[in-house]
């Protein structure tokens, strides 16, 4: 099974586990792409609604695509009461598409599951001239001592492929999806702007976080459980609770002339 196709077993938990992203990335978002009332959004990989939510509070319309079953039906009830949002369940590479449909195409933590071949060529074309494309994605900054070392410890033993950067690193300025992007024939060069914050995790809360991401999920039940357990003791220990710090990084980019 594809990594990407594991978050729709665990719908209702990626809900309500998942964080939102800051009010301050949509409002700027509109106001750099230009959008008015009429203009139309498409999402890539909209999971359970948490990024076409912050379009929709704006009165905008947004037709959202994503593979799960599970996770559009929990989006579609997340969503009810707006009306100009249309969920459609597909991959965004068997999606036939509309071309130049779209002043907005967004992509929240989603690209990167994209075929390389069709993540910028294909979104392009939905795009009218000088269309936005805007990918952005939560990136976890490390826990502050002593958790870090602690989790750090608890990685090692059980689930040592998953030390280092998170898989959200991706969307870090360093990271492999600036320079793609930069690098793409089909878009400008994009800006790039940051969001810093934080969320207080309990033990639950965190290990219900860990639950939804991929790497965890692809674990074998049990590994997973040890790991999750010895997480939520450390926590625990520490108090109950801890401030995890993210940073949310968003890149803008004009569809290019020649595409």
């Amino acid at each position: 099974m594809e990594q990407r196709f594991t978050f729709d077993r665990i719908a209702s938990l990626y809900n309500n586990a998942r964080p939102l992203y800051p009010d301050a990335l949509f409002a700027d978002i509109i106001a750099r792409a230009g959008l008015k009332a009429a203009d139309r959004i498409l999402e890539i990989g909209c999971g359970t609604g948490q990024a076409t939510e912050g379009f929709a509070h704006r009165n905008l319309s947004v037709v959202a695509v994503d593979p799960g079953a599970e996770l559009i039906a929990v989006a579609r009830q997340r969503l009810a009461g707006f009306p100009q949002v249309r969920f459609i369940q597909t991959t965004f590479e068997a999606w036939p598409g509309k071309p130049g449909a779209f002043k907005l195409v967004a992509a929240a933590q989603s690209l990167h599951w994209v075929s390389p071949e069709l993540r910028f060529a294909k979104t392009a074309m939905q795009l009218v001239p000088e269309g936005t494309l805007a990918v952005f994605g939560n990136v976890p900054m490390p826990p502050k001592p002593p958790l870090a070392e602690k989790f750090a410890n608890i990685y090692a033993r059980h689930a040592p492929q998953l030390l280092g950067p998170p898989a959200e690193a991706w969307y870090l300025p360093d990271g492999p999806f600036a320079e793609l992007l930069l690098q793409s024939e089909y878009f400008e060069a994009p800006t790039q702007h940051c969001y810093r914050w934080s969320h207080l995790h309990s033990a639950q809360s965190y290990t219900d976080l860990l639950r939804t991401l991929s790497g965890h999920r692809l674990l074998p039940h049990e590994q997973r459980e040890v790991l999750l357990s010895e997480i939520a003791d450390a926590i625990t220990a520490h108090g109950g609770e801890f401030e995890l710090h993210y940073e949310t990084h968003l890149y803008l980019a004009k569809r290019s002339g020649a595409s």
